[in-house]
């Protein structure tokens, strides 16, 4: 395994992470999610992601049991906060109410002291952000919280975060988790730019695109039994990227991986980390297979050529 700086702070995580994003505490058997945990864990991965509303905690007690075997500084582990926990009016958003019940929500359901990595899982337009971010700096102060994090915001919400934290002194957000893959490149125009010069890192999402640069998809082909695309809490999810003109990139991308000598899933995940400003590409794994494949990605290095080779086909 290879690791990154997650922005400009001082800890490094794994340039290959594991999610747990419509997987674990649901889709996927709770001993199977443990297994890929596991494997993850041998091979070098120290970070793990999770969110307080993937299936309303059960995902987070899932990565809390499995990494309890492990002590505790050996790994990253990041969680997030905004999305819908209960039916009341106070229980979504980044309010200072919202965000100290569900740190400590999560606290609890993780089984830890602390968190690495907390991050707003989006932007709340509705709570001023001063007051998220003095809640996430009292918790960093409490010493519940270590960093602070984002995901999916635009650049002009980090921009103004960072303006924020600058006036009022408060942590810095070190990285954000948006989705980044061959097939999805928004955040190369506006918010990579800034983030570098800014000293945050991403933190992707997706970067296989739900499993369509795997290359189990095929052009005209019927979907595969028991993929993402044909179970019902994943296919809406892959859906939108499931398009004739992306499948036959992915059909031209096969030769570069056969020259490369790697899998689709590695010349998929080494592409996204060519982007120094990327500190780590989130994986999710059903099997522990697929987690072995997904961290050979390290080891693959992409000359200029390739990268030009790739670039004509993606455009």
């Amino acid at each position: 395994m290879k690791y990154r700086r997650l922005g400009q702070s001082g800890v490094k995580v794994s340039e290959i992470s594991l999610g747990s994003w419509l997987t674990y505490g649901g889709s996927v058997e709770e001993q199977t999610a443990i297994s890929c945990i596991d494997r993850a864990y041998e091979l070098g991965v120290n970070f793990f992601d999770t969110a307080n509303v993937y299936r309303r905690g059960e995902a987070e007690k899932v990565v809390g049991k499995a990494l309890a075997r492990y002590p505790r500084e050996s790994f990253v582990l990041a969680t997030k906060g905004f999305g819908q926990m209960g039916d009341g009016p106070n229980d979504r958003g980044l309010s200072r109410k919202h965000i100290y019940e569900q740190v400590h929500a999560s606290l609890k359901r993780l089984n830890v002291d602390y968190i690495d990595l907390w991050q707003c899982h989006r932007y709340d337009t509705e709570t001023p952000l001063d007051e998220t971010l003095r809640a996430i700096d009292d918790l960093i102060r409490q010493g519940k919280i270590l960093y602070a994090g984002v995901s999916e915001w635009s650049a002009v919400q980090i921009q103004d975060a960072l303006h924020v934290a600058d006036k009022f002194l408060l942590d810095r957000i070190v990285s954000n988790q948006p989705q980044y893959s061959m097939l999805q490149r928004y955040i190369e125009k506006d918010i990579i730019p800034l983030c570098e010069r800014e000293g945050i890192g991403q933190v992707v999402w997706s970067p296989l695109a739900q499993g369509v640069l795997t290359g189990k998809y095929r052009p005209g082909a019927s979907l595969p039994e028991g993929s993402r695309a044909v179970h019902p809490s994943t296919s809406q999810a892959i859906s939108s990227l499931l398009t004739e003109d992306n499948l036959e990139k992915v059909e031209k991308l096969r030769s570069i991986a056969a020259e490369k000598d790697c899998s689709m899933a590695q010349l998929a995940l080494a592409w996204v980390l060519r982007q120094s400003n990327v500190s780590s590409a989130i994986i999710g794994a059903s099997r522990p297979e697929q987690v072995e494949d997904n961290v050979g990605a390290v080891d693959v290095q992409l000359t200029d050529e390739d990268l030009r080779a790739i670039e004509e086909i993606l455009a």
